[in-house]
């Protein structure tokens, strides 16, 4: 999910923020959600199973072995302060509002498996090479490396790791340790109506014409543009005939993730990478990505 410099013709039309004909596949249009799964290509236990993970169906910390978090538990504690300190608006002040909010807080997290995770959950993640937050460092120079000796975090510090105010479990853990819990129990993960793939199709040369379908990228030319790749792509600003044009008028987007890159950082990234992630968040704090491409 990025920003791309794309070599169009001077003359190239297409709508900004409108994804290019050409990479989105006509074929699909021969198709439609299963009625089973609704699309989601899961059996009935594997969506019970991840409605639990997120909280939206009934479940107790003891299904998983977990103690409830209660609203003195030290972590609980130090996010009802933060929400509180950065919201006395909302929120209200003093320790009557603290005491509020960590209940509500601890009441939140004691509904959702992905807080109240045991060792056989752990133990997927980790085959899975996730929690790296737990078990590796990181530094600018050598990047992720995994922790001398190895190590492996218990269920209660990826729990408190999961409320702590970082990014915690994202669906990527969700889909491991569902997974790895229907091969426990013995269920099937998988929709029976559509194979697990959430679609069905019209015929099978229909899906086959999808699967043999392969994106067409626009006309190349002289001329300068910026490219959006976080839906399938689409153009972000018009064309140009120079990268200095473009780089003014980068510089000058007032909102969005390319806000308040410098003209000189727009032309090195025309110049050079043509390539960069839409923002980034590091020790420098959240930057555009094409700042931090340099």
């Amino acid at each position: 999910m990025g920003r791309e410099l794309k070599r169009v013709p001077l003359d190239f039309v297409w709508p900004e923020n409108k994804v290019w004909e050409g990479f989105l596949n006509p074929h699909y249009a021969k198709s439609h959600n299963c009625p089973e799964c609704g699309g989601s290509g899961s059996s009935p236990d594997a969506r019970r199973l991840k409605d639990q993970w997120y909280g939206n169906a009934p479940f107790s910390p003891k299904d998983r072995g977990s103690p409830p978090f209660l609203p003195t538990h030290s972590a609980v504690r130090a996010f009802a302060e933060r929400n509180v300190s950065h919201s006395p608006g909302y929120y209200g002040g003093g320790e009557a509002a603290i005491q509020r909010e960590a209940q509500r807080l601890a009441d939140l997290w004691n509904c959702a498996w992905s807080h109240h995770l045991n060792a056989d959950d752990v133990a997927a993640l980790l085959e899975g090479g996730r929690l790296m937050d737990l078990t590796h460092t990181w530094t600018p120079e050598a990047r992720w490396q995994p922790k001398e000796p190895a190590y492996i975090p218990t269920p209660e510090e990826v729990n408190v790791w999961s409320i702590s105010g970082g990014f915690g479990h994202d669906s990527i853990n969700q889909w491991i340790v569902v997974g790895a819990e229907c091969k426990r129990l013995g269920i099937a993960p998988e929709c029976q109506e559509c194979n697990g793939e959430g679609t069905i199709w019209d015929s099978p040369e229909a899906k086959q014409s999808a699967e043999d379908w392969t994106r067409t990228q626009p006309p190349t030319g002289d001329g300068y543009q910026i490219w959006e790749t976080v839906s399938e792509g689409s153009p972000i600003s018009p064309v140009f005939a120079t990268p200095e044009e473009l780089a003014q008028h980068m510089a000058g987007t007032r909102w969005g993730a390319d806000k308040g890159s410098s003209v000189e950082t727009w032309l090195k990234f025309i110049n050079g990478p043509g390539w960069a992630l839409s923002m980034v968040i590091d020790s420098n704090g959240i930057r555009t990505g094409a700042d931090a491409a340099f």
